[in-house]
């Protein structure tokens, strides 16, 4: 039985006009034209489109003749690839679907870099991500998280107001796509990066209604609370911001290497870096130059070359081609990138720091202060999970823990109940204040300053680390919990916390919330719970009530003797 949908990689174009002159003139003609390419304009869709199919065929692969020097037995066989192209305007907007080796034949610089991306934050299950590539503003490195099975945001570590998210994959919430309707209400999964990864319907009524849907989703809905950051992170559009960056770097260029500019792979190309055995660069010139790998040497000794004011031109103009074998042709071919796309650099205006990354300028701490403020509020729930009673003026510490702890039901006081620190044994370790019976960790500070909530904040960090990497500190741990509890609390012999609970009284700053909390706490707090939540564990603030003076337990006496009496 015929399938109703396909899985396809869609991108959007920008600037082309939703016509079929337009959709032609975006294509590179001379590439179709040495593909033998057929030219179709399918009219059963109902809208402008134009369909293009070609095969990529090679008299005999590249490995026959090396083989056959190596093996001593002449082998010959032919090489045929296909590609097809369909752009078609839906709502005067371009899309472009490739199959096969069809997607090779979109011009890079029209992709939309961020569609993909802007449907995934809309429709994705931030707890059942499977799998991210994100880059770090001024290392240019890529990094890769795969989990096929899907994880929570935070266990892949790309929140982080420096890491720019390029894509990412995940099952989707209920959507009413064409897949939708014949899957039953199994959930199905998609990629979004700069194209988007989807089944999309085959029928031409269906595969229109897809887009369209796909497209009221990126405009009119928010991103889930949980991915927005994505979005916090955009290139700097200021004008005249850019105009000074891309003198200072045409500056640059015009001087000898400094090592300042470093190499880093395109996004959307990592495949094809893997699979790339040749590279063929031509930048400002009739000929290619080729190399085993990307030469940064020839590509910079190209821009110096050009002339003053032409060289970032000369870059963004010149091209990288990725292929299999270095007797490349047509059908060898990975990739066709701009030059500028694989330079990395940094460049400060005054106490501004820039970063060049996929040809675009990053300003280097621009989402800090919204990163900070977003992950500080997600640690205040609206309802917090557990209330705790007011804690009174001049009572201790240790003190207001221990009726914590007895007045709940099965709650264990382990203040100052500590464990040997592995590092030192004679040193000890406070894991926790209290334990709950679902084995959360309970810390306690009142605290008139930020200080005692660091040492609060690293306590827990410590704790985390220590429990889930010292099976020493595990055992002494439980061991500890079953003598305290008259073996009434018994931990499992491998424990490791899944959550932890911060909770605090701020002397003289009322009710607890995220403004409330002082500046400096404000931002090791943030710092402290990205860590802990990377390694699996959820972190919750909770706010502790003040209360009255405390009164002290005073000694009973004798009023004939004046004197004390034991209690």
């Amino acid at each position: 039985m015929a399938s109703n949908t396909e899985v396809r990689t869609v991108y959007r174009l920008s600037g082309v006009s939703p016509t079929t002159e337009a959709m032609l003139s975006a294509l590179d003609l001379e590439v179709l034209d040495d593909l033998d390419a057929d030219l179709h304009l399918p009219e059963v869709l109902g809208v402008p489109a134009v369909y293009v199919t070609c095969a990529m065929e090679r008299a005999e692969a590249p490995w026959c003749e090396p083989m056959s020097r190596t093996t001593g037995i002449m082998v010959s066989e032919n090489v045929r690839r296909t590609a097809a192209l369909l752009l078609l305007a839906v709502d005067d907007t371009v899309y472009a679907i490739g199959c096969d080796q069809g997607y090779r034949l979109i011009p890079d610089h029209l992709k939309d870099k961020r569609f993909g991306l802007s449907f995934a934050i809309r429709q994705m299950d931030p707890n059942m991500i499977r799998g991210a590539v994100s880059r770090t503003l001024g290392q240019a490195r890529t990094d890769i998280s795969l989990t096929p099975g899907g994880a929570p945001v935070p266990l892949l570590g790309i929140r982080d107001h420096s890491r720019i998210v390029r894509s990412l994959g995940g099952y989707l919430d209920d959507l009413p796509l064409t897949r939708s309707r014949y899957t039953r209400g199994r959930a199905f999964s998609a990629q979004g990066g700069c194209g988007l990864k989807i089944a999309l319907g085959v029928a031409p009524e269906a595969l229109i209604s897809d887009l369209r849907t796909i497209a009221r989703i990126c405009r009119q809905d928010m991103p889930h609370p949980e991915l927005e950051f994505v979005d916090h992170i955009v290139p700097v559009g200021d004008a005249s911001v850019l105009d000074a960056l891309d003198q200072a770097l045409e500056d640059c260029l015009g001087r000898p290497a400094d090592g300042l500019i470093s190499v880093s792979v395109p996004p959307e190309q990592h495949e094809a870096y893997a699979e790339a055995t040749a590279y063929m660069t031509q930048i400002n010139s009739s000929g290619a130059f080729r190399s085993e790998d990307f030469h940064l040497g020839y590509v910079l000794t190209r821009a110096r070359l050009a002339p003053p004011g032409g060289r970032l031109k000369a870059l963004r103009e010149g091209t990288v081609i990725l292929a299999r074998e270095r007797r490349a042709g047509v059908v060898d071919t990975l990739a066709v990138t701009s030059a500028l796309s694989w330079l990395e650099t940094g460049i400060s205006l005054g106490s501004r720091r820039f970063f060049l990354m996929d040809g675009e300028w990053y300003e280097a701490g621009a989402a800090y202060v919204d990163e900070c403020r977003a992950t500080l509020r997600a640690l205040f729930p609206p309802s917090p999970s557990v209330s705790l009673p007011a804690w009174a003026d001049g009572e201790s510490e240790n003190d207001y823990n221990n009726k914590v702890a007895d007045d709940r039901v099965g709650w264990l006081c382990l203040d100052t109940k500590n464990v040997a620190n592995p590092l030192r044994r004679r040193d000890q370790v406070e894991i926790c204040d209290l334990l709950m019976p679902d084995g959360t960790l309970v810390l306690v500070k009142r605290a008139d300053g930020s200080g005692p909530l660091s040492h609060l904040f690293s306590q827990a960090r410590v704790a985390v680390e220590l429990l889930q990497e010292s099976a020493q500190v595990r055992a002494d741990f439980a061991a500890k919990v079953a003598r305290l509890s008259g073996g009434d609390f018994l931990l499992p012999d491998d424990y490791t916390p899944k959550r932890i609970i911060l909770a605090m009284l701020l002397k003289n700053r009322g009710g607890l919330t995220p403004d409330s909390v002082f500046g400096f706490s404000q931002i090791t707090v943030a710092q402290t719970a990205k860590a802990l939540t990377a390694r699996g564990v959820t972190v919750e603030v909770i706010g502790i009530p003040a209360g009255a003076a405390h009164a002290p337990t005073l000694p009973l006496v004798d009023m004939e003797l004046g004197a004390a009496l034991p209690r």
